[in-house]
């Protein structure tokens, strides 16, 4: 057979659809695939539970309800459906309280075989997969946890949001030539609210508005006097009254979601009891509001904030995201790589064609990293591999690195219930130091040479 013959045969059978051999082990016998949509969900079940196999559902509470007793009459116990936008929460939530088995699987795993495209096949798709244990659900925490997550999200937009105020504030006072920022560093702290309050009252005279700054502004009053005379336009005025107001409105809500986030942060179950498992003292070079540090242990049952860099914005991410049962991570590796900070190895041919992490969206993943960035200046082993990291690959690939780190240090702490045990800059550096001696031993006995008595160097601490 000659080349455009066999070209020809491979991409008949490439056009095919790949059939699942039938005789194969049926790992999940009684499982459904859902393919979910906007306005309608086509649900799959095995062919000899109901014929048809495949129906049509809407996606309000009532028709979710009829899904859920039709896949209960089908004798389901398993169901596995793709994480389409924020459509499958509804069908999720119904089911699993009607005591069903829910797999949400990244839309990569199910993508189907070339061919024909449909809501039907897709369904059918997802069931024959699911059936023959070819799917892997997502991580979700336990629905207490997915609550004060979502509290904990929404805080998150919300101050994105008001963030968005500050700076259309600062555009204003600009187009007014109200150069406030450059005497403050913050124009949404206490002295520069407090002008830009007296500003859209009505007060213009620079002196009185200088008045208002806090003694501990660094800038002179005469350099502050001299920003604020500004030429008052009517239209901006009005930018800067419609950025204030919604400013102190996302402010509100945010104080109301503080509140809705501490009352189901409290509701969560206590990992240690303080009694008979005190909380070790703080360090005094870390500053953390130590209520929130306390309710932290209670709830994770380890002080991870003891770990250098790690605060309450880490810690909090922690608990929201995953929460102190950490069994859908068999080790570290898998904890680390469902939060994308380490490496993506692809090796094709015995070769490594890329080793970058992988883009993921994870709040922990993002707090970690900014803890990372702490570590510059820490005078810990953990701000000594920062540094040695941002030398030998950059401060990308550093925060990166230290972040893999942290990661690591917090699945140990809460998987096993240890305290952290801190490790010192010079017993650090004195490791590093055996390490490279190692390595230099091993190059020279690679090329022939023989080290005559090795004598340690003392390393210097810097």
């Amino acid at each position: 057979m000659n080349n455009k013959a066999t070209q020809r045969t491979d991409r008949k059978r490439k056009s095919k659809r790949i059939e699942l051999n039938e005789q194969w082990e049926k790992i999940n016998p009684d499982a459904a695939g859902i393919d979910i949509g906007a306005r309608e969900h086509y649900v799959c079940v095995p062919a000899r539970r109901h014929q048809p196999s495949v129906r049509r559902f809407g996606t309000t509470t009532p028709e979710l309800e009829q899904l859920a007793q039709w896949l209960l009459e089908c004798g389901i116990k398993t169901v596995a459906m793709e994480a389409t936008g924020v459509y499958w929460m509804a069908a999720f939530q119904i089911l699993e309280r009607r005591g069903f088995q829910v797999l949400l699987v990244n839309p990569r795993q199910v993508k189907n075989v070339s061919g024909r495209k449909s809501d039907v096949l897709d369904c059918q798709w997802i069931q024959k997969l699911h059936t023959f244990g070819l799917l892997a659900g997502s991580f979700r925490p336990a629905d207490p946890y997915c609550v004060a997550r979502s509290y904990a999200r929404l805080r998150d937009d919300l101050v994105a949001r008001r963030s968005t105020q500050v700076q259309l504030m600062q555009k204003a006072l600009h187009q007014m030539n109200v150069q406030l920022s450059h005497v403050l560093s913050d124009i949404s702290g206490q002295s520069g609210m407090a002008i830009i309050a007296a500003i859209l009252a009505g007060q213009r005279n620079p002196v009185a508005l200088a008045a208002l700054a806090n003694q501990r502004v660094r800038s002179s009053k005469e350099r502050i006097v001299q920003a604020l005379v500004g030429d008052y336009r009517d239209e901006h005025l009005f930018g800067l009254q419609t950025a204030y107001d919604l400013y102190m409105a996302y402010q509100a809500k945010i104080d109301q979601c503080d509140e809705r986030l501490v009352a189901e942060l409290a509701k969560l179950p206590d990992k240690v009891d303080r009694k008979s498992k005190p909380l070790p003292p703080a360090d005094k070079k870390k500053q953390i509001d130590q209520e929130l540090r306390a309710g932290l242990y209670l709830k994770l049952g380890v002080d991870i904030t003891a770990i250098e860099g790690v605060g309450a914005r880490a810690g909090l991410a922690m608990l929201t995201e995953v929460g102190p049962d950490l069994k859908a991570f068999a080790t570290e590796k898998h904890f680390c790589s469902w939060l994308g900070l380490c490496p993506d190895n692809r090796i094709s041919g015995g070769k490594v064609l890329r080793t970058r992490t992988r883009r993921v969206v994870n709040r922990l993943a993002d707090a970690l990293r900014i803890a990372a960035t702490t570590l510059e200046r820490s005078q810990s082993a953990l701000g000594a591999f920062y540094r040695r990291m941002k030398a030998k690959l950059g401060a990308a690939e550093a925060i990166t690195a230290a972040a893999h780190k942290l990661a690591r240090l917090v699945y140990r702490l809460i998987k096993h219930g240890e305290a952290y045990v801190r490790e010192g800059l010079e017993q650090y550096e004195k490791k590093n130091h055996q390490r490279k001696l190692k390595a230099v031993l091993k190059m020279a006995e690679s090329l022939g040479l023989k080290v005559l008595e090795p004598q340690p160097l003392a390393c210097s601490v810097s």
